[in-house]
């Protein structure tokens, strides 16, 4: 077997999903896989319809964005990636949507409060917006900063990227992570249904109020903390 195989079969697993979830149209959206000990990712070639895309047309890059096996030209995204996995060493896979209720949140600057207990199942938090680019940044290595974008609006708010495993990019879109291939799609999904319950809740009344800490601290606990018990053992 391919050195690289588990993560390029994993790879294209996550980035089919991305259709049959609504998630994506067209070629917009990525989906890369991590293997940390060979300090490597598989990403979507750039460009390349979903339904063409086949475990073998995943493109191996490094950590430094660097193509190390594949002849296709790996995702316009790929440095992106590579920044959050060099940075950030407990995520396994990072995607990428243009999903339209996320994005619409992101064209907006703000982010998306936190407004109810479906919300609250996933994060403590608003999801965080990072400010659009500086022009330095965006006439610069664009997708190399974009990953700091991300990082620097982390460290800015405090925030862990183990318990918030999303971020909406300023005017962009949203990006996602997570442990395992599964989780950074899971969370991408939960994003677009997040950002929609918040759309329409703040269309029924624009004055809603946020969710009160009693019910997140339950809601979140309960699935997540340490008596958790959502869910089977």
């Amino acid at each position: 077997m391919n050195k690289y195989q588990f993560i390029k079969e994993a790879a294209y697993e996550a980035n089919i999903q991305l259709p049959r979830l609504g998630l994506v149209v067209f070629t917009f959206g990525n989906v890369s896989v991590a293997d940390h000990d060979k300090g490597v990712f598989a990403i979507k070639p750039s460009g390349m319809p979903y339904e063409q895309l086949h475990p073998e047309n995943m493109v191996i890059v490094d950590f430094d964005g660097q193509v190390v096996a594949g002849n296709l030209r790996p995702s316009s995204d790929t440095k992106t990636h590579a920044v959050l996995y060099r940075h950030w060493e407990k995520i396994g896979a990072v995607a990428h949507t243009h999903s339209t209720y996320a994005t619409a949140w992101a064209q907006t600057q703000l982010d998306i409060p936190i407004l109810g207990t479906t919300h609250a199942d996933h994060l403590t938090v608003d999801v965080p917006c990072a400010p659009p680019m500086s022009d330095d940044m965006i006439q610069g290595d664009y997708e190399y900063e974009t990953g700091f974008q991300i990082l620097h609006d982390f460290e800015r708010r405090g925030y862990n990227y183990e318990e918030v495993e999303m971020i909406l990019l300023g005017n962009h879109a949203p990006f996602t992570w997570g442990k395992t291939a599964e989780k950074a799609v899971y969370n991408s999904a939960v994003l677009e249904e997040i950002a929609r319950m918040a759309y329409l809740t703040c269309t029924i009344r624009p004055e809603a109020p946020r969710l009160k800490a009693a019910l997140i601290q339950k809601h979140y606990e309960r699935k997540h903390g340490k008596h958790a018990y959502y869910g089977q053992q």
